[in-house]
């Protein structure tokens, strides 16, 4: 899904690097292979709740 900004064109954007722990360390979701990638896609987020 993207989300664009009202009013910001391509030229004025920045790329966001998105880094993920796999396996006990981080790495880039772009070195991910296909299949990695989609797992990452199909994760869920979730807030755990306070006591």
């Amino acid at each position: 899904m993207r989300v664009l900004l009202p009013g910001l064109t391509d030229s004025e954007r920045t790329r966001c690097e998105i880094w993920t722990r796999v396996m006990g360390y981080h790495r880039p979701v772009s070195a991910f292979n296909a299949g990695k990638r989609a797992e990452h896609d199909e994760r869920r987020y979730f807030k755990e709740q306070q006591p």
